[in-house]
């Protein structure tokens, strides 16, 4: 099904397609898929981009018109006929939820059809439905694994590829991933407090009395001190440290704290594919266990002021509410063997070319990870800079200008 709208001298147009939820099975359940098409009025001969949003669990952005933002959707619609995808289970794609009716293991069994392998599954049907016979991938964060198995699994629908914080290891165990992202986590949350020193008195006043229950949440429930250092996650992005800054201005004990701490941290209800799922986004292969629970450096237990970031914790599925139908669900893929995402000798072997932003201090896709991982890759330009955090795409429509002008160049 297809709606066309003409808004602030664009056309968008909302394509809604049918897929398989397991693409082995075509004749099992399906589900729907949302995809927004934004262009130029005269943009019909120009090649599709689709962007893969990150995540896992996070559907596309919902652009302005007037001004055109995020920054890069109007620096994407001069060269491309832009496509942001609502990946399968989230925006205006059949939404994944607590799956209420269903056993764990029913539960478990339908969420394994939710990560990079089915995602790329999807794009091929609406490219073959859309008559395309190849397209452009602009992958952010999860949405650049994304990208990468589908270097690996159908390069010949591709014209090219860039990536924003989004090149993911390969082969890699996903314990070492976890490690190394603990480490890069510990260098931020320092250099938060060297830049706030009065933060780090903060942060333990409000685990204390986190640890009395008098930090609420704005749902009545009180915040664990566990939960709130999770708070870390923001020293990732964009103006996430003075956001932390003026969080803990505030006195714990107020409304308005549980309010805006409930909004800082990472692994709400309402993206429930982003706490079940995330360890399996970085397993190219072989079972996740809990990975970032076994795997927390000593550093981390002794000290309550060490914040941690993108690390899902089972004990998320007690502590968040709308989590817990989804508990025995969770533990049941913590312990799935999952297959490989990447192969490494089609990675060498493909002729796309590729373009990417590598952000020096990202704590969520490290920098390290991403260079071994760029230099596998025939046509790749790497572009590794310290002027952005994890968010740079959207923070500033100039990187996708560099990203494009290096494609360019090559």
């Amino acid at each position: 099904m297809v709606d066309i709208e003409r808004r602030g001298g664009l056309i968008l147009t909302n394509h809604r397609l049918e897929v398989p939820l397991d693409h082995d099975d075509q004749s099992g359940a399906t589900i729907e898929i949302f995809a927004r098409e934004i262009a130029l009025p005269d943009a019909a001969d120009k090649p599709y981009l689709v962007f893969l949003q990150g995540g896992p669990g996070g559907e596309s952005p919902r652009p302005s018109t007037d001004p055109v933002g995020p920054g890069f959707v109007e620096r994407a619609v001069r060269d491309y006929r832009l496509l942001l995808l609502d990946q399968r289970g989230t925006g205006l794609s059949t939404p994944v939820d607590g799956l209420e009716g269903m056993s764990a293991q029913e539960q478990a069994d339908y969420l394994v059809n939710f990560r990079a392998d089915s995602i790329v599954r999807d794009c091929e049907v609406l490219r073959e439905h859309l008559l395309v016979e190849q397209w452009s991938l602009l992958g952010q964060s999860f949405g650049g694994f994304c990208s990468l198995h589908y270097l690996s699994r159908s390069p010949d629908s591709l014209r090219e590829v860039f990536f924003t914080g989004g090149i993911p290891p390969v082969g890699m165990p996903v314990d070492e991933v976890y490690a190394a992202t603990y480490e890069r986590t510990a260098e931020l949350v320092e250099r938060h407090y060297a830049r706030f020193p009065g933060d780090r008195d903060a942060v333990r006043r409000v685990v204390e009395l986190c640890d009395v229950g008098a930090v609420k949440l704005p749902d009545g429930t009180s915040l664990s001190a566990r939960r709130f250092r999770q708070i870390g996650n923001g020293l990732g992005m964009s103006y996430g440290s003075e956001q932390l800054h003026y969080l803990l201005e505030r006195d714990p004990r107020s409304p308005m704290f549980g309010a805006v701490a409930s909004a800082m941290l990472p692994f709400p209800s309402w993206t429930p594919i982003y706490t079940v799922l995330h360890e399996a986004c970085y397993a190219d292969g072989g079972v996740t266990g809990w990975s970032c629970e076994r795997v927390m450096p000593s550093s981390y237990r002794d000290d309550i002021t060490m914040l941690t970031a993108e690390h899902p914790f089972p004990w998320l599925l007690d502590e968040v509410s709308g989590l817990r139908p989804l508990k025995e669900a969770a533990d049941l893929l913590a312990a799935h063997e999952w297959p490989q995402l990447y192969d490494a000798d089609a990675l060498a072997r493909t002729d796309v070319p590729c373009a990417a932003a590598i952000y020096y201090d990202d704590p969520y896709v490290l920098r390290e990870h991403s260079t071994a991982t760029a230099q596998l890759l025939p046509r790749m330009h790497p572009w590794i800079t310290n002027e952005y955090l994890h968010d740079g795409l959207r923070a500033d429509g100039r990187v996708l200008d560099r990203l494009i002008e290096l494609m360019k160049k090559g």
